[in-house]
């Protein structure tokens, strides 16, 4: 069966916790992107990153974009909403769809 992880910093990512979620916190990129290595070649088919942490590691996220699983996801912090999380999102599903579906296919 496959799990759901949230990497970030402490404060924001703690509630998920109350939620099943597994969590791991990290406040810098050194340990983060192996831990995030380690987590997406185990049982976790999606995990949650805060958007700040994310900035952090972005090669080692890019490394999972065109795969099934592990899903990678962008959230908000503590500290505010970036819109690399949205983004992320939409280009995905610029890619599934093939148009932008907020626009119209207009940029």
């Amino acid at each position: 069966m496959y799990k759901i992880a949230v990497m970030g910093e402490p404060d924001s990512i703690y509630g998920f916790a109350a939620l099943g979620l597994d969590t791991f916190p990290f406040d810098s990129a050194e340990d983060a992107g192996q831990a995030l290595r380690r987590l997406a070649d185990s049982d976790y088919a999606v995990i949650y990153i805060t958007e700040g942490l994310a900035s952090l590691i972005a090669p080692e996220i890019e490394r999972y974009q065109d795969s099934k699983i592990p899903a990678v996801i962008r959230i908000p912090g503590v500290s505010g909403n970036t819109g690399e999380g949205i983004m992320g999102v939409k280009k995905s599903v610029e890619q599934a769809v093939g148009s932008d579906i907020l626009f119209g296919g207009e940029n």
